[in-house]
């Protein structure tokens, strides 16, 4: 099969590799569509610290199974069915206390050891693949995968009906998590991104408040929750200074290993701020498809381009450029048809 193949920080190929074979409680996933993401640049980057190369990348993932093992009875070929990338120990500290996407231990596939989806096959545990309902569009569906990242953090929140939001950034997360907002009782949600395109698409799903800077919306006082999905710097120490007394911030944007942010230590102390990270998926996955079957979110207008695999590269770097909404791969295109 192709795949592509990160062999180094800032160096990748499109290889030819062998076909996954399952192991007994194995299933091999053609895939139909890969999203893009920012962590996927991180890894490539060597800016990921977890990563071990060389490594296939993806693990925002549809597809369709390809073959299962021998102790699999769940899932037969044909099926329609989305993939968990999440791979964990089950025996360390943080695994035992319930929470695995802190494992010692903690894999990805696509990011850090195990291969992932950028390819025309993929090997997933039987427990990491969940059917998808009849009617899901199959290409869509790989968003499922950041709607459950989405869903971990709304459950970290401390939230309350009635609460005024504000969502930095309208790539991929921001315009999820200001979609999932109004179900967990915002009573209202702004989104600032200094991209015109992006703010189209917040537009495009429904977000009514948005703008190129917070002050465009200003609140007296802030606003009750304030959520970070650049990871850029200027935008967490803008939204830190936006929170209103008592309020929340979340961090929820990967920011670089290495980047530091300023902020005043008295105001959480004085204003008793509360501060939450959230990081990848935790027991919200089944949930994730289950929402998303039912249409939690506003889906199409969110992914502006798909690429084939011998087009990885012209697809990282419009995902640098900032152009477009999310990209994806689809394994199965060639450029006649691809949405480039």
């Amino acid at each position: 099969m192709r795949a592509i193949v990160f062999t180094g920080p800032g160096r990748f190929e499109l290889a030819d590799v062998p076909d996954p074979k399952p192991g007994p409680r194995e299933v091999v996933v053609r895939v139909v569509a890969v999203g893009i993401c920012g962590t996927d640049v991180h890894v490539l980057d060597g800016e990921f610290e977890p990563t071990v190369f060389p490594i296939t990348p993806g693990h925002e993932t549809s597809g369709i199974v390809e073959a299962v093992g021998a102790e699999v009875s769940e899932f037969t070929p044909g099926d329609r069915v989305s993939v968990d990338p999440t791979l964990t120990c089950g025996e360390c500290t943080f695994c035992r206390a319930g929470r695995p996407n802190l494992c010692e231990r903690w894999d990805g596939s696509g990011v850090a050891r195990t291969n992932g989806s950028a390819a025309e096959l993929m090997l997933a545990p039987v427990r990491n693949v969940y059917r998808l309902p009849d009617g899901v569009d199959l290409e869509l569906a790989a968003l499922i995968e950041p709607l459950s990242c989405a869903i971990h953090g709304y459950d970290l929140l401390p939230r309350r009906l009635g609460e005024h939001y504000l969502i930095y950034g309208a790539g991929t997360m921001g315009l999820m998590m200001a979609q999932l907002a109004p179900r967990a009782g915002a009573a209202s949600v702004t989104v600032v991104d200094r991209n015109p395109d992006r703010l189209r698409a917040a537009r495009e799903v429904g977000i009514d408040l948005v703008a190129e800077s917070a002050d465009d919306h200003n609140r007296p006082g802030g606003w009750d929750v304030v959520i970070d999905c650049t990871g850029a710097v200027g935008a967490i120490e803008d939204g830190l200074g936006r929170v209103r007394r008592g309020g929340t911030f979340q961090q929820f944007g990967v920011a670089p290993t290495d980047a530091r942010a300023a902020f005043s230590p008295f105001r959480i102390y004085n204003d008793e701020v509360t501060v939450v990270g959230s990081m990848a998926v935790l027991n919200s996955y089944e949930r994730a498809v289950e929402l998303f079957a039912a249409g939690v979110l506003n889906a199409a207008p969110m992914v502006s381009h798909a690429f084939p695999l011998t087009d990885y590269g012209r697809a990282i770097e419009q995902f640098r450029a900032g152009t477009g909404r999310k990209l994806q791969l689809r394994p199965g295109l060639d450029r006649s048809t691809a949405l480039l």
